[in-house]
Parts: C-alpha cells; structure tokens; sequence
C-alpha cells in the first residue's frame, strides 16, 4: 500500500513538474551561440532559425558601444532612430515576448543598423498541446467534399491538404524548449526506475 502510494505521489511530482517547465518561457541569446547583438553576426539567419514562443525572454547581449532600440516596421526598414519605442543601453538587456506577432529591433549607433545590427522577431502563441504534424497526401488519395447541412452556412470543406509548404509547417521548438524538456524528461524517467 505504501509502495503504490509513493509511487502516485511521483508521478504527480513528475507530472507537475513537466507542466512547469513547459509553461515556462525560454531565453534566447539574440545572435545564438556563435554570435551576439553585434555587426557581424548574421542576425536575420539567426532569427529565422528561432521559433519564438509568447513567454519566451530575448536576451541582448553587447558591448558599451551598442544599445538595443525597439523600432516600428517603418523605422525598421530605414534605420531610423528618430522615434524608438524603448531604448536599453544596460548589457545584457531581457525583453519579454508577451504578444504574437513582429517586434524590430536595430542598434542606435549610427551605421550599425545599416550594417545588419538589426532584428525582426515574429513571436508565435504559445501551443496550447503538443505540436502538430500533417502529412501530404499521396497524389492518389481520392478527395471528398462535405456538403453544408442545411442549418449550417459554412461552405463546403474538401478532406484533401494541399502541398505542404515552408509556411504550413508547425514553428520548431526552440533549442532551449528542447533542452527543458529533455531534463525534464529525463527526471522523469529516473523517478519512474527507482520504483
């Protein structure tokens, strides 16, 4: 009886703790591990390989000769530092990614921006389940239309997807949210061998 009581009781400690970590935002180095917010990091390829998740930290890191200005998309395109949204000058500088959608960010010294000292994060909702994947169907699955029932005013649905593009797939985790939930994993496991 203790045995199995024990036993409920790690699961739900596993359990638990596996929901906290995931809940949890993950911190971005801005430039990655190779880089950092700088001229010669390759910012716009860093970013692209980011799934940025709402909860999630950027974590600016840079030398006293930088500082880290949030800019509008227009302010974006032209560099301009006239109307920042926020300016950071305190290395390393956290920004919290609390709302879906695109957030820019340039370097204020002049010509850095112009240079590539600049950054565009497309921030996702966070997934409310794991991530999901579809498959394409083969050219030969017969497709099917639902015809609307006569209450309903949606029009009719085809069952058949259409080629899978780059823009269709699910964002990948971030290599942090991989990590997080490796550990957690991990313990897990090692909860469940000692039992």
């Amino acid at each position: 009886m203790a045995h199995a009581m024990m036993k409920a009781i790690l699961l739900s400690i596993v359990a638990t703790t596996m929901l906290f970590e995931l809940a949890l935002g993950a911190d971005h180095a801005v430039g990655g591990t190779g880089g950092s917010w700088d001229q010669v990091t390759d910012l716009k390829t860093w970013a692209s390989s980011e799934t940025f998740t709402v909860g999630d930290n950027l974590v600016f890191t840079y030398t006293s000769n930088h500082d880290v200005l949030e800019v509008s998309k227009d302010d974006y395109d032209s560099c301009s530092i006239a109307n920042p949204v926020t300016s950071n000058t305190a290395s390393p500088t956290t920004i919290a990614l609390k709302d879906a959608g695109s957030r820019y960010f340039i370097c204020g010294t002049p010509g850095h921006c112009d240079q590539g000292m600049k950054v565009e994060i497309k921030t996702v909702a966070a997934s409310s389940g794991p991530p999901t994947t579809t498959t394409p169907p083969s050219s030969d699955s017969p497709t099917t239309t639902t015809p609307p029932s006569s209450d309903s005013p949606t029009p009719p649905v085809s069952t058949k997807s259409p080629p899978a593009s780059s823009g269709d797939e699910p964002p990948k985790p971030s290599s942090a949210t991989i990590v997080k939930m490796s550990v957690v994993s991990m313990v897990g496991i090692g909860f469940l061998m000692m039992m």
